[in-house]
C-alpha cells in the first residue's frame, strides 16, 4: 500500500503541542505516513483575513484525511480589533474555520465517543443505595449533526428589509418582538433538512445495530421547538418502525437528558442530536469520563471521503506558552485512533488503544488534569506529567 498522506492541521495554542505528541506515537506504532502542515487558526485570520486559507482547503481535497488540533475563536468585535491594520476595513468578517470546513467538505456526520478507561481518576463515580460507590462504565458513542442546526451561520444582526419583513409574517414574532427596534434585534436561525437529519440518524441506528444495542436516544426538544426537533424525531420513529424494527427510538429532552446522565449514564449508548444539543451533551458525557483531555471526535462525508478528526477541547491559549507543555495529550492520541480506524487500520489503532488505556490503569504516569491540579506552570515539579513525557508513557507500552 503506498503511504498515505496527512493533513497536519495544529491550528492554535496547544494545538501544535498535542498534535506533534499524537505524531510521536502514531510513527511508534508502525503507521507508514507523511504528513502534510495545513494552515488554519487565528494568526492566520490576523494576517491573511482568512483563517481557512485556501491552500489548506486544496490540501483536504487532495489527500482527504486530516488530523486538527485546536483553534482559538472570538467574538466578532474582537476578531476586528485584532485584525492586522493593512486588512481593517476591506469587508473581512472572522467565521469559525472549523464550522467553514465542515460546511465546505459537508462534514455532516460527526462521531464523539465517550468511554470510560480503567483507572482514571476522574471518572464519573456515584453513592449507591447501601452508602458505597458505584463507578458505572460509560460507553456511549454520541451522532451530532455536524453542519446545519444552531451553528448554519444564518444570522443577522440588524437583518436587511427582506428578512425582517419575512419575520414580520410570522405572528409569533410580530406578537412578540415588533416592539423592538430593528438595529436592536440580532437573529439567529436554527436549520434542519430532511436529508441530512436522515444521514445523521441512519449512522446512529447502523452503529447500534453493530454493537447489538436496542434503542438509540433522540436528544432535542420536540415540545418547544416544534419543527426543527420534531423533523429530527419523525424521522427517527419512520426509520425506526420501517428499516430497524429492533432498535427503538427514546425520545429524551435535552434538558433533561443532563439530569439523567449524571444519574445513570450506563443506560445510554447512542445519543444522535442537532449541532448544538449534539455539542452540549457530548462535552456534558465527556464529562463523565475525565473532561476535556479524553474528549475525541470524527467528522466525515461519506460520499466525498473526507474526514477530519480532533479533539473537542479548545486551544487553550494560556497554557500554550509555558517552556514545558503541561496538558493531556491523550484526547489528540485517541482522536488519531479514530482515524485509523476509519482507515482500517485496526492493529495499530488497537495496540495505541491499548497502551492509552494501560498507560491510564497503571496509574504511574499522569497529567495534571488526572491528578486534580490548577493547570499551572510548576504542576510539573508537583508530580504531573509533561505532554511529552505522557506521550513517552505511551510509546513505552507500544
Amino acid at each position: 500500500m503506498a503511504k498515505r498522506t496527512i493533513v497536519a492541521m495544529p491550528g492554535d495554542g496547544i494545538g501544535k503541542a498535542v498534535l506533534e505528541e499524537c505524531i510521536r506515537v502514531l510513527d511508534a506504532a508502525g503507521f507508514d505516513a507523511e504528513y502534510v502542515n495545513g494552515d488554519i487558526g487565528w494568526e492566520f485570520w490576523c494576517n491573511e483575513g482568512n483563517p481557512l486559507p485556501d491552500r489548506t482547503i486544496k490540501l483536504l481535497q487532495e489527500h482527504k484525511i486530516g488530523l486538527f488540533g485546536a483553534i482559538t475563536s472570538k467574538p466578532k468585535d474582537k476578531a476586528a480589533a485584532e485584525l492586522s491594520p493593512a486588512l481593517k476595513d476591506k469587508g473581512f468578517v472572522y467565521y469559525s474555520p472549523i464550522v467553514t470546513m465542515r460546511q465546505k467538505f459537508g462534514l455532516d456526520i460527526c462521531m464523539r465517543p465517550c468511554q470510560t478507561l480503567k483507572g482514571n481518576p476522574l471518572n464519573f463515580v456515584r453513592r449507591n443505595a447501601s452508602g458505597g460507590v458505584d463507578e458505572p462504565i460509560v460507553d456511549t458513542m454520541i451522532f451530532r449533526q455536524n453542519t446545519e442546526g444552531l451553528y448554519g451561520g444564518v444570522e443577522w444582526t440588524n437583518p436587511p428589509d427582506q428578512v425582517y419583513d419575512a419575520l414580520m409574517t410570522h405572528p409569533r414574532f410580530r406578537d412578540n418582538f415588533e416592539w423592538c427596534p430593528r438595529e436592536e434585534l440580532a437573529v439567529s436561525t436554527r436549520i434542519t433538512t430532511k436529508k441530512f437529519c436522515t444521514r445523521i440518524i441512519k449512522a446512529a441506528f447502523d452503529y447500534a445495530k453493530k454493537r447489538g444495542f436496542d434503542k438509540i436516544t433522540l436528544c432535542e426538544k420536540p415540545n418547544v421547538i416544534r419543527e426543527t426537533s420534531g423533523m429530527m424525531l419523525k424521522i427517527a420513529q419512520e426509520m425506526s418502525k420501517k428499516d430497524y424494527p429492533g432498535i427503538w427510538v427514546e425520545d429524551v429532552n435535552v434538558d433533561a437528558m443532563m439530569m439523567w446522565l449524571t444519574k445513570n449514564p450506563e443506560n445510554y449508548h447512542v445519543v444522535v442530536a442537532e449541532n448544538m444539543f449534539g455539542d452540549i451533551a457530548s462535552d456534558a458525557f465527556a464529562g463523565l469520563i475525565g473532561g476535556l483531555g479524553f474528549a475525541t471526535s470524527a467528522q466525515f462525508n461519506p460520499d466525498s471521503g473526507v474526514a477530519v478528526f480532533e479533539p473537542t477541547h479548545g486551544s487553550a491559549p494560556k497554557y500554550a506558552d509555558y517552556a514545558v507543555s503541561i496538558v493531556n495529550p491523550i484526547a489528540m492520541i485517541l482522536s488519531a485512533v479514530l482515524m485509523l480506524e476509519h482507515l482500517n487500520e485496526m492493529e495499530i489503532a488497537n495496540r495505541i488503544r491499548k497502551a492509552v488505556g494501560d498507560v491510564v490503569a497503571e496509574g504511574k504516569v499522569r497529567a495534571y488534569d488526572m491528578l486534580k491540579m490548577k493547570g499551572t506552570a510548576d504542576v510539573i515539579n508537583q508530580g504531573a506529567a509533561s505532554t511529552k513525557q505522557m506521550a513517552d508513557a505511551i510509546i513505552a507500552k507500544l
